[in-house]
């Protein structure tokens, strides 16, 4: 049973090519995964940004209405002021009158500061916003780029098995449940090159014996990986 090491060269570069446009094909898929998750982090940061600037909207309408409240009180105190019976009731009022008088300023204060926070929130919603644009963008790009690589792949591989297919034709049809049984097991690892020597998979040198039986075209395997070995071009 003789093998031609032009023969298994072939196969070895064949496997090679296959294993490498499956790998592609199946890498497509999982780039535009990894893009939907950064569309999805975006996502949610614009969700937080949205939200917290709501809540602090909320609470600036809160802070306005209750000095809407506080500032109609002291209209009435004020009259009321005007019509103290006693100067105990009027001293008390004025009293109230100074204490909202000076709540109603830390709260306007406070108004004026979120009002602030509610600015510089809707610019960091802002860029949330064009953040998960940039995203969906590239997510849509490499989509694309993706699925029009695909096409192409799955056109290769599909030409590439057809030439397989006829190289292996070729095999002995005693050899050929060995060579299946590697090929099964390795995949495209299951070929190597013998150079100089050694088996170029896993770098352990072979017998003067399996030199000569490469020389004579026989089917050698190596005995410390199992490749199915062949001599280079």
């Amino acid at each position: 049973m003789a093998i031609t090491a032009d023969l298994l060269r072939t196969l070895h570069r064949l496997h090679l090519q296959l294993t490498d446009l499956r790998d592609r094909l199946e890498r497509g898929p999982k780039q535009v995964a990894l893009r939907q998750k950064n569309v999805e982090a975006r996502q949610a940061d614009l969700a937080a940004a949205r939200e917290a600037e709501k809540q602090a909207k909320l609470k600036a309408d809160r802070q306005q209405l209750d000095l809407k409240s506080s500032e109609q009180r002291l209209v009435d105190w004020g009259m009321k002021l005007n019509l103290a019976s006693s100067n105990k009731e009027y001293q008390a009022l004025k009293e109230q009158i100074a204490a909202a008088e000076m709540a109603n300023s830390v709260l306007a204060d406070e108004i004026l500061e979120s009002l602030e926070r509610i600015d510089k929130m809707g610019e960091k919603t802002a860029t949330a916003e064009s953040a998960v644009k940039a995203t969906e963008d590239e997510m849509a790009k490499v989509k694309e780029q993706v699925e029009s690589a695909a096409e192409m792949i799955r056109g290769d591989i599909v030409r590439l098995e057809a030439e397989l297919a006829e190289a292996e034709k070729k095999l002995p049809a005693d050899f050929r449940g060995d060579y299946n049984r590697v090929v099964n097991m390795k995949g495209a690892d299951g070929l190597s090159e013998a150079e100089d020597g050694v088996c170029t998979g896993c770098g352990q040198k072979i017998t003067p014996n399996m030199q000569n039986d490469l020389l004579l075209n026989r089917p050698t395997f190596c005995k410390a990986c199992g490749r199915l070995l062949y001599l280079p071009e």
